[in-house]
């Protein structure tokens, strides 16, 4: 029997193996770096909370994550033309002691079973939306590209420095990155304005951590996304976990066999709700994985992590993967 590392490289490289991953079973997700610890995400369904670029954030009850407060006293960005009066860089270098127990915990982890793998969120497009709102964004990739253009280099060199430095001190095997590029039916952005506002400096982004020891690079969109797969695969992605069940999954396993792993498929939208079931999630399950009828797809939530809203609907999700993965399996011996 492979070990959960071994399996899925033998999955994303369109090997043999023996049995389906199960959802985020082979990575040790670090979440941690100094600023994670200076700036603590805020509690669930309690009170707000602000991040390192001084984005105010609320985790309301029932909702899978925090959520910027883009009211008139919490939106970051105020005036876009005096941008840089609200907008500097976190800081990047840190004292090793606070260094220290983030290096630890990752050293405990068994590297011949997981990978350990830096948990990146947000990444420049959500980000903006963070600092801005959406339509506002938006509006500016139209009116004030030039703008946008220094906003988008600011926050690409702070992700660059901070992936070195995270890679210098937990030497991680894996990214696990957050940045959604679209809805439910569409990406957020033409396949031009992607290029022109955010492939390149995603690319830097993922280069860096390549350059640096990075083995395998997992991009977090929950969300249809299709039509930047060809972008993914030349950004370095190895797997795009969150695929909604909207994009064609049967064909992209298919057709990018070996070098884009597609991940997710079980809508948290309709499995991860106050009244799930488990034969909810047993349904969801099986009915995707019937339909992408691939040992190498990885299904999963589509919720980016390794939890759930609501306690339980992972561990069903899990435990149902398993038991269709053997029934699976054992067909195509």
């Amino acid at each position: 029997m492979l070990t959960r590392r071994e399996n899925l490289l033998e999955t994303i490289r369109g090997g043999n193996p023996d049995r389906f991953v199960k959802q985020f079973e082979p990575f040790a997700l670090q979440w941690a770096t100094p600023q994670d610890v200076r700036f603590p995400a805020p509690e669930y369904g309690k009170g707000i909370a602000r991040n390192c670029w001084g984005v105010y954030f609320s985790w309301p009850e029932g909702t899978p994550g925090p959520v910027s407060s883009l009211d008139s006293e919490h939106r970051l960005i105020k005036d876009i033309y005096h941008w840089q009066d609200y907008l500097k860089m976190p800081e990047t270098e840190f004292p090793e002691s606070e260094w220290k127990w983030i290096m630890e915990r990752a050293d405990k982890v068994d590297r011949n079973e997981y990978f350990v793998t830096a948990a990146i969120w947000p990444g420049l497009f959500e980000n903006c939306l963070h600092m801005m709102g959406m339509e506002e964004f938006v509006i500016n990739m139209y009116e004030e590209p030039e703008i946008i253009h220094a906003i988008l280099d600011l926050m690409t060199e702070y992700e660059v420095r901070m992936a070195r430095q995270i890679c210098n001190h937990i030497h991680p095997d894996a990214v696990f990155r957050l940045d959604d590029w679209g809805g439910q039916s569409s990406t957020f952005l033409s396949v031009e304005m992607f290029h022109e506002f955010i492939f390149e400096r995603t690319k830097k982004i993922y280069d860096t951590y390549r350059e640096n020891g990075v083995e395998i690079i997992v991009h977090h969109s929950d969300s249809y996304a299709e039509t930047l797969v060809p972008e993914m695969l030349n950004m370095g992605i190895d797997i795009w976990q969150g695929a909604f069940n909207t994009n064609d999954l049967p064909r992209l396993v298919r057709e990018y066999k070996g070098r884009l792993t597609v991940m997710g498929g079980i809508n948290s939208g309709i499995v991860d709700s106050p009244d799930w079931t488990r034969e909810k999630v047993a349904a969801e399950v099986e009915k995707i994985i019937r339909w992408t009828d691939s040992r190498y797809f990885i299904p999963n939530l589509t919720f980016g992590g390794d939890e759930s809203t609501y306690r339980g609907v992972y561990e069903a999700a899990d435990a149902e993967i398993e038991k269709m993965g053997k029934e699976y399996f054992a067909e195509i011996k």
